[in-house]
């Protein structure tokens, strides 16, 4: 038996949410932050899974699943990470092939979103696991001590998730 609720009472709002969200992420690479609004057009190329700044910093956005121990999952981050040129480009050349996901080795590259309710997650080492057309890359985590690493090798509870969401919450409240 499962202890996973649907909804729970936020600690942080106050309000009951009908749902517990079971995946965020982020819009862009944290890197597009840096680039000072006025000059975002001239120098960042991006679409919704893949991003280059000023023709030489290449990412692409991916999946982070983490198993829930105690109800449905995974819980998800939608993550962005830098690639190599090369990686960006083989990538590209696959982006429409069917069974890319048997043609293409899993890739290094360095996590740049910085997730929240973690320690600093920048540049945590990666490897992009290609999956088939329209589905977006795993991201696997190197398997360091890091707690987001821990989490992904081990689950968390539906107890964590709620915690994640009101500190989430707290943070769009201020």
């Amino acid at each position: 038996m499962s202890n996973y609720q649907e909804g729970y009472l936020c600690r942080c709002c106050g309000k009951y949410h009908n749902e517990l969200p079971m995946s965020y992420g982020s819009p862009v690479p944290d890197y597009c932050y840096d680039v000072p609004s006025e000059e975002q057009e001239s120098r960042i190329e991006i679409n919704e899974d893949l991003c280059i700044i000023d023709g030489e910093y290449f990412f692409i956005r991916g999946c982070i699943e983490i198993p829930v121990i105690d109800g449905k999952g995974p819980f998800i981050w939608d993550v962005w990470v830098s690639l190599s040129e090369g990686n960006f480009d083989k990538t590209n050349d696959y982006w429409e092939v069917e069974g890319r996901e048997q043609e293409l080795e899993p890739m290094f590259g360095w996590l740049s979103t910085s997730i929240p309710s973690y320690p600093e997650t920048i540049n945590l080492k990666t490897m992009v696991h290609t999956l088939s057309v329209g589905v977006r890359p795993y991201i696997e985590l190197e398997p360091t001590e890091h707690p987001l690493a821990i989490d992904q090798r081990e689950g968390i509870t539906i107890e964590r998730i709620k915690q994640i969401a009101e500190e989430l919450c707290d943070e769009e409240e201020q």
